[in-house]
């Protein structure tokens, strides 16, 4: 019998739609026995989310600044084959309540020296904060051996319509009936249990030496270097913007609402104007360097981490 813990966090309930569908050839099998555990923070966040609460939350989570979680239940802290852990991406870091459990006693009791996959979904942008969760798993002892990243797959510019519509508003439906669904597509989400049919006979056998490249080659990451390009540079700013807003105070401070403020209308800025300029010199200069991008790309598809010397 081979015992498997799943971790994740979820608002909407799409992070656990995904684990359901890619995990279910594991369910199926009588040989399994699969846990479940949703990360819970003391105070949740809301969803929908309201404006001042959403951006609120830009500082403690691009600075992943944690914040307090309900105990895990002691009859989860056991030991297990393998572990799934499920988590979105917040203002470019994984969310508060995940990166909250990485750096919890319970994570290290869990994780150390045990196989663990990563199973992302988000908007687009996912590759720095994968690199940030890669770091975390590494201090934790954690062997990670897989990442799925399930995007939605609109242009950047109809996708940030859809999701602040689902984000506000609480819908998963058609934005003034024209444009597409938000988030990760029903056809995607499906389609993920092929992952998950793969991962079994690693599981049976305690060898995930070729997983992640079997994956790749099923297209369990999608890789635009577009949006590796504007996610460095915008981690770059980020940096400044949150380590400003936290000098100002702690979260739902009023002190911190003007900055507050001032950092959605750069963010308009940014994702409307910005972005597109960065989008076309990515375009003109990234071809003397198109042999640096396929191998940078094949490092963010992998599972291997750049430690520093």
């Amino acid at each position: 019998m081979k015992k498997v813990l799943v971790v994740y966090y979820t608002q909407t309930g799409q992070q656990k739609e995904i684990l359901d569908h890619l995990l279910a050839p594991l369910a199926a099998d009588p040989e399994v026995m699969l846990s479940f555990h949703r990360i819970q923070p003391v105070a949740d966040y809301p969803f929908p989310w309201d404006s001042l609460r959403f951006f609120d939350a830009f500082p403690e989570s691009f600075l992943q600044i944690p914040c307090p979680l309900e105990p895990i239940d002691p009859r989860v802290l056991e030991d297990y084959d393998l572990i799934i852990l499920g988590y979105q991406v917040w203002y470019l870091s994984p969310s508060i309540p995940f990166n909250s459990f990485l750096k919890s006693a319970e994570a290290k009791a869990l994780l150390g020296g045990k196989p663990v996959i990563t199973v992302i979904n988000c908007r687009n942008m996912w590759v720095m904060a994968q690199e940030k969760v890669k770091r975390a798993l590494h201090e934790l002892g954690a062997h990670h051996v897989g990442n799925v990243a399930l995007v939605d797959r609109h242009l950047n510019h109809v996708s940030v319509i859809t999701i602040v519509h689902w984000m506000m508003k609480g819908r998963k439906d058609s934005y003034l009936g024209l444009f597409p669904k938000p988030g990760v597509s029903d056809k995607d989400i499906r389609e993920s249990r092929r992952f998950g049919i793969s991962l079994l006979p690693h599981l049976r056998n305690s060898d995930y030496t070729t997983l992640q490249a079997e994956w790749i080659e099923q297209g369990a990451v999608w890789v635009k270097p577009v949006l590796v390009f504007t996610d460095k540079r915008a981690n770059t700013l980020f940096a400044k913007w949150a380590r400003l807003i936290r000098s100002k105070g702690l979260p739902q401070a009023r002190s911190r609402k003007p900055w507050l403020r001032a950092f959605n209308y750069y963010l308009i800025f940014a994702i409307w104007i910005l972005a597109p300029i960065v989008t076309l010199l990515f375009l003109i200069l990234h071809l003397p360097f198109l042999s640096l991008v396929r191998k940078e790309t094949k490092y963010y598809q992998s599972v291997q981490l750049k430690i520093p010397r």
